[in-house]
């Protein structure tokens, strides 16, 4: 396996490609991030609809890895997995420009993917009542939760995510990365942690559903946009660059 050290060191020649491509690649990579989460959380609904409580958050934890799987192996790029860049900004290997335009594309992309992930599960027919009903439900669930509440799931969600991607970067064969990578994301959706790319897709599929099968919805704009995504999204960057980039820089990188 890769040190630590190792970890860090090679983290900033990922950095200075994903900081370097055309914008256009880092789009198009974001839409397929976006698509690879939707889909784990497309499993994750349909596998744990019929269950409730521990053992449907279990479910959902054993199968919504997929996602994360899928963005590691196949390359693509992720928002939460990209606040590691702030790592390689403070050692200037990159620019904070740099950084920033990395993840405003990438963000941008992950809507784009998740929204169309969204879009073809619910008009496929394919979904069961159960299923339909669950979608509904999570989107009103995470609509009604408070601004700070938010907030504070989302640092420890990315803390999950980005050390998960961190672990998987140990691992020199498929199988260990996948290994690294698979107990920390398990973890934060059994905790029910905020992932503002899964909220991506949970929003855009709830919406949906709610529209063709007329399932009741109490979601308000204030409530997706502002008290979830806007929350999730800045608790995910203080999760993600506070508790794992900053912390590996100054052990790894402040000195290399």
């Amino acid at each position: 396996m890769n040190s630590p050290k190792e970890i860090a060191l090679s983290y900033i020649a990922v950095a200075k490609g994903k900081t370097a491509q055309p914008w256009w690649k880092t789009l198009l990579l974001g839409i397929m991030a976006g698509m690879f989460i939707s889909l784990g959380g497309m499993i994750a609904i349909s596998a744990s609809c019929h269950k409730t409580g521990v053992e449907s958050a279990i479910i959902k934890g054993l199968v919504f890895p997929m996602g994360l799987i899928l963005v590691v192996l196949c390359g693509s790029e992720l928002f939460t997995g990209n606040c590691l860049l702030f790592a390689p900004v403070l050692s200037k290997d990159i620019s904070a420009k740099g950084m920033l335009k990395n993840l405003a594309f990438t963000y941008l992309g992950n809507i784009v993917g998740s929204v169309v992930v969204a879009l073809l599960v619910v008009y496929s027919g394919n979904l069961s009542s159960a299923a339909v009903d669950m979608t509904v439900a999570i989107a009103n669930s995470k609509s009604a939760m408070s601004f700070g509440e938010v907030v504070i799931r989302g640092i420890l969600c990315n803390i999950l995510v980005c050390i998960a991607v961190w672990a998987s970067m140990a691992g020199k064969t498929p199988a260990s990365k996948i290994l690294g990578l698979y107990l920390p994301i398990f973890a934060f959706v059994v905790l029910g942690y905020e992932h503002c790319v899964a909220n991506m897709y949970y929003f855009s599929a709830g919406i949906f559903a709610s529209a063709k099968y007329g399932v009741a919805s109490t979601m308000t704009a204030s409530g997706v946009l502002v008290n979830n995504m806007l929350a999730a999204t800045l608790g995910n960057m203080i999760g993600g660059m506070g508790f794992v980039a900053l912390p590996y820089w100054a052990v790894f990188l402040k000195n290399k």
